[in-house]
């Protein structure tokens, strides 16, 4: 019988076997840099583990009721964050695998790259980040809260080139080829943290690794063609017919030929690039940015889409200030203490360090949309006793 050790050996002689045939732009186990490196390393490559860290994560867990661009419509079958991660993985992995890239890097980063998404999706964000502005702790964005809620928050531990990868998917930009900009082995960490400022101040940021490339471009992949056929499922278009005739003719009349023609050339289009450049073909990359234009003014600005903003802003406004309210008043029956800070799973570092208004987001971004909505029902409506002994 082998033993442990003997287990452990021979599985790390396979992954250096099946290192030496990645691509020289490849990001390699041996590259992996944490922050503290507390656990030695076992018989899973750094990444992998870190996928697993993610995986077992309670943001990871709170995927499965974050919406994509429906948060209010009862139908089971329209996409939420829990699926769409998975399909950005899928993706991403069959690209890797094409051109030689770390499969379990990809992984890591497909798996957390929405881990910072809040209710109500894109919308809920701006609401949110305009109270952050005013309460003086900068803007809200969804990818700088991911790298926050799995590094800082909840203490992971993960490598630079994961967190690096979450904090540089941008699905919404208009690029349509990246190349990776390396990050020197010293300070990667305070560099991290330097990219996490100047992304809060606009900055666009390109990932490291060829594989965040990926990511990123998986990632707008994965949800393009999806939104069509969850505007679809919902009545708001009229199936993918409604698409103008250039597009259908340059990426696909459906959601399977879309994603199909997508993924083809985004790895005929990659492949062989010595400087590690990842991205789309000209005709497909256009093609692609016009798709984008499409789902924007007819799916995402759509006036049925935005009818309830108001209504949404309107919560967010309560919701935040009585929970800050409440935590300065140290009420601590309150939500805020009772299901974030009073939690044992919750960094210490993060409880000793961060600042009313910083909790009362952070707390609000990992909310998934009915536990939003149930605390705000909760804060609005009257409170029902049996007596008034007490």
């Amino acid at each position: 019988m082998i033993t442990p050790d003997e287990l452990l050996a021979s599985t790390r002689a396979y992954l250096e076997r099946r290192e030496a045939l990645f691509s020289k732009n490849a990001t390699l186990s041996s590259d992996a840099i944490r922050r503290y490196d507390r656990k030695k390393e076992d018989i899973r490559s750094p990444y992998s583990r870190d996928a697993d860290r993610i995986l077992h994560s309670r943001a990871y867990a709170r995927y499965i009721d974050k919406t994509q661009v429906f948060s209010l419509l009862e139908n089971d079958h329209i996409t939420h964050r829990v699926l769409h991660v998975q399909l950005v993985s899928k993706i991403s992995r069959t690209v890797g695998r094409s051109l030689h890239l770390n499969e379990d890097l990809l992984e890591a980063i497909a798996l957390g790259h929405d881990i910072g998404h809040i209710p109500f999706g894109h919308f809920g964000e701006k609401c949110l980040s305009s109270i952050c502005k005013r309460e003086g702790i900068g803007s809200f964005k969804h990818n700088i809260q991911g790298v926050r809620f799995l590094d800082e928050i909840e203490n992971l531990d993960l490598t630079h080139q994961v967190l690096d990868g979450i904090l540089c998917h941008d699905g919404e930009s208009n690029a349509t080829t990246l190349s990776p900009t390396p990050i020197p082995r010293d300070h990667a960490f305070e560099l991290l943290e330097d990219r996490c400022r100047a992304a809060s101040a606009g900055d666009e940021m390109i990932p490291s690794t060829p594989e965040g490339c990926v990511v990123r471009f998986s990632d707008t992949i994965a949800y393009i063609a999806r939104d069509l056929r969850d505007a679809t499922e919902v009545g708001l278009i009229e199936g993918f017919g409604a698409l103008p005739d250039d597009i259908r003719s340059a990426l696909g009349e459906d959601e399977t030929e879309i994603i199909n023609r997508l993924t083809l050339d985004l790895m005929a289009s990659s492949a062989g690039s010595d400087g590690g450049t990842i991205g789309f073909s000209e005709e497909i990359g256009d093609a692609l940015i016009r798709l984008k234009r499409f789902n924007y003014d007819q799916i995402y600005e759509h006036p049925k889409t935005r009818s309830q903003d108001p209504i949404i802003r309107k919560m967010f406004e309560e919701v935040f200030s009585s929970l800050k309210n409440d935590l300065e008043d140290e009420q601590k029956m309150s939500k805020i203490f009772t299901d974030f800070l009073d939690t044992p799973w919750l960094s210490e570092e993060y409880r000793a360090s961060i600042s009313p208004a910083g909790a009362v987001r952070d707390f609000i971004a990992g909310m998934t949309d009915r536990y939003f909505e149930r605390l705000y029902l909760s804060l609005v409506l009257p409170k029902k006793h049996e007596s008034y002994r007490d």
